[in-house]
């Protein structure tokens, strides 16, 4: 877990803070950019819990791993405004059938995790809460950052105001080198992110392990135990920045 933040400037104080966690699958980043000079951030509190998470019982107590959730500097990524609104962008630059078949494999993911937290996909980018783009991730370095390594996403989130409300949106993207089944389970791991989810689970039977495996397993109650936690917990998004 890495952190980097950047002085303010002399004529306007902006943070910036950047939390990094690396894994085989992708590199998960947070940029928080928000003018610092006049506001504050909101106090952390929870929201309610939505209905769909309320109505949610594991009656075969498999447990969480929750423990294994990072929570950043404004809390919780969770979302308070619901449906999700998400925007899957159709590729380019391949066939209709190949398009086709990879927009089915996201909205498949995204039917999947609806069951859960209430999920619309929309037509028009500019309001999307997420962005599913069929892009090749940057490079991720080794860990001696000599060799260059391939991912297979990304997930990313930067945070702004509306109406003096602390806001969060994600971007996804998946690799071109992800075709068939392999799209639906790179969807599925990267939309849990996208939830809530700031981590990833020791275990293989989750949709949120921490490794690509060839038989990728679907959205587990280990999977949804942890959601439901996570929305149990205080954040700074949702609620209105203070003036200082």
């Amino acid at each position: 877990m890495g952190k980097m933040t950047l002085n303010p400037t002399p004529n306007i104080r902006k943070l910036l803070t950047a939390f990094v966690l690396t894994i085989s699958t992708g590199l998960l980043i947070i940029f928080a950019h928000f003018s610092s000079s006049a506001t504050s951030l909101p106090p952390a509190k929870p929201h309610p819990l939505p209905p769909t998470l309320v109505q949610w019982n594991d009656n075969t107590n498999r447990g969480d791993y929750f423990a294994q959730v990072t929570k950043t500097e404004i809390g919780y990524l969770v979302w308070s405004t619901f449906p999700v609104q998400i925007y899957i962008e159709r590729p380019i630059n391949v066939s209709n059938q190949q398009a086709e078949e990879w927009v089915k494999g996201v909205v498949q993911a995204v039917q999947e995790w609806n069951v859960y937290l209430p999920l619309k996909v929309i037509e028009n980018p500019e309001i999307a809460d997420i962005k599913i783009e069929r892009k090749a991730p940057p490079l991720q370095l080794s860990p001696d950052k000599k060799i260059p390594r391939a991912r297979s996403a990304l997930t990313t989130y930067q945070l702004y105001t509306k109406n003096t409300v602390l806001l969060h949106r994600f971007t996804i993207l998946l690799s071109p080198s992800q075709t068939g089944n392999y799209v639906v389970a790179a969807a599925r791991h990267e939309l849990g992110h996208a939830l809530g989810i700031w981590g990833h689970s020791p275990s293989q039977t989750d949709a949120l392990y921490f490794s690509q495996v060839r038989n990728s397993p679907t959205i587990s109650p280990r999977d949804v135990n942890t959601l439901k936690r996570v929305y149990q917990q205080q954040t700074s998004l949702g609620w209105a920045l203070k003036n200082n």
